[in-house]
C-alpha cells in the first residue's frame, strides 16, 4: 500500500466515524487491512525505528498513525 493509498483510506474511515480519535481511527485501518497489512506496516515501523515499541498490531497502528500526522503536519507548513 502506497502512502496515498493509506492516507485516503484513513480519510474514508474517518469520514465513517468522525467521533472516533485518531489513533482509534488508525487502528481500523490496520483491523480492515488485515494480517498481511498488520505485518507490512509494522515493518516500516521497524524500518524506520530499527525497534518494535510493542506487538505487530501496535507497531503497525503507530506507523499509520505516525505518517498521517507527519503528512498533515508538512500541509500546514
Amino acid at each position: 500500500m502506497t502512502v496515498d493509498e493509506l492516507v485516503v483510506e484513513f480519510a474514508l474511515v474517518r469520514l465513517d466515524h468522525p467521533g472516533l480519535d485518531l489513533d482509534e481511527i488508525a487502528a481500523m485501518v490496520v483491523r480492515r487491512g488485515g494480517p498481511e497489512r498488520t505485518l507490512e506496516f509494522a515493518s516500516r515501523t521497524l524500518a524506520a525505528r530499527d525497534e518494535l515499541r510493542g506487538g505487530a498490531f501496535e507497531s503497525a497502528v503507530e506507523y499509520v498513525l505516525r505518517t498521517v500526522l507527519t503528512l498533515r503536519d508538512d500541509m500546514a507548513d
